[in-house]
């Protein structure tokens, strides 16, 4: 597979040598063993005075380490007090009692240490408890419009664009040439995080209600949904459940980074809203790969798309509400907010009813923060009334 050099290899590079056990995470096939793989590459390169010691579990070369005495051996003995010593490891929770071996380095203080591992024992809800010293998040995810254009080397086009939406970012389904078959690799993937991440995990018995449950979620991205509206549905399909087990089970959902849930935020009472959250695919690929391209809805497409390259950018989102109008989402960083809308098809003018709709909720908001409608323009950026209109694609390749 071609390699690219993707954003998180300098985040990395910003936390080298701090005391941080450095942790990196996200779905499954997202790119974590190749950032560790480019990461040792660049200390190769650039610190000619590096001791890696590298560990990829996938290799038979280290199934003799797979407990953790014999990985504490195995270190001290490749240990130089001359150089500047890294430990990698690659799949760690392969090692039995894993977080005892990584405590002991940390506790040492003579190796910066970065791991990679299966989500379902590397969750970001179980590292403070699993690792004694502190830890440093490097979440991954499948690749952006801009890194998917930059994999194939394009150029920001309507074509290239409408390719990104239907192929989306697991970038292993880029082998593939036949549409089918890239879906059936993303299914796949998803398919074995739910097995593996989830049901093993949790030592879940009733998977067919597992399923259930995450294909109501597929099917209303982008959509207001709360834990008694799917147990509604799915009593009213003959399966017993209650609200409880609803809620477990989507929280494990989003502990494997299937699905982000983005809260409500009253923006006129500047308080954040329980029930009735948005849930919104890791790669919006997975809907097609799960329930096919029939009945496409580009709306909740685009609005996941956005959802999930905002998170990448590193805001919090939230959805907002204002005077029982919605705004897509209020997006936060550090003292920065910005208001967005997404759309489909706005139309070519300023009097059209769908225009009239998306630009009104944005209209109501009186603060100075900015104000984006985000939609499928294929022209340049343009402003109406305060808020700048934005071409999805101009706007993802930025």
């Amino acid at each position: 597979m071609k390699i690219i050099k993707r954003k998180y290899l300098q985040d990395i590079i910003d936390v080298m040598g701090t005391p941080d056990i450095k942790v990196i995470t996200g779905v499954r096939r997202s790119g974590k063993s190749e950032l560790l793989n480019m990461f040792k590459s660049y200390i190769q390169e650039n610190d000619h005075n590096s001791n890696i010691i590298y560990i990829d579990y996938n290799l038979d070369e280290f199934d003799n380490l797979k407990e953790y005495k014999e990985l504490i051996k195995y270190i001290k003995e490749k240990y130089n007090p001359q150089k500047n010593n890294f430990i990698m490891i690659d799949e760690v929770q392969i090692c039995k009692d894993f977080e005892k071996a990584i405590n002991n380095f940390h506790a040492e203080k003579k190796y910066d240490i970065y791991i990679t591992g299966s989500n379902a024992f590397l969750l970001s809800s179980d590292l403070a408890t699993l690792f004694t010293g502190r830890t440093y998040n490097i979440e991954v995810y499948p690749f952006s419009y801009k890194e998917f254009l930059e994999y194939f080397n394009l150029n920001n086009n309507d074509e290239n664009f409408d390719r990104y939406v239907l192929e989306g970012g697991f970038a292993g389904s880029y082998y593939y040439k036949d549409i089918d078959k890239k879906y059936n690799y993303i299914s796949l993937v998803y398919k074995t995080m739910i097995v593996r991440d989830i049901v093993e995990r949790n030592n879940i018995q009733n998977i067919p209600l597992l399923d259930s449950i995450s294909d109501f979620l597929i099917d209303n991205i982008a959509r207001i949904t709360s834990y008694r509206s799917i147990t509604d549905t799915l009593n009213s399909n003959k399966v017993n459940i209650n609200d409880k087990t609803v809620g477990t089970y989507i929280k494990y959902l989003c502990e494997a980074f299937a699905f982000y849930k983005v809260k409500r935020y009253d923006i006129q009472g500047k308080r954040y809203l329980s029930t009735q959250d948005k849930y919104y695919l890791v790669d919006h690929a997975v809907k097609y790969a799960i329930e096919g391209t029939k009945n496409m809805n580009y709306g909740n497409i685009y609005e996941n798309i956005v959802a999930m390259e905002l998170i990448r950018r590193g805001y919090e989102v939230y959805v907002g509400v204002l005077y029982e109008k919605e705004v897509d989402f209020v997006a936060l960083k550090r003292n920065e907010k910005i208001y967005i809308q997404v759309s489909d098809d706005i139309g070519n003018d300023f009097d059209n009813n769908v225009f009239k709709r998306e630009v009104d909720s944005l209209l109501k908001i009186k603060d100075a923060y900015p104000k984006i409608l985000i939609a499928r323009t294929k022209h340049a950026t343009y402003q109406y009334e305060g808020i700048q209109i934005i071409d999805i694609a101009n706007w993802l390749a930025t």
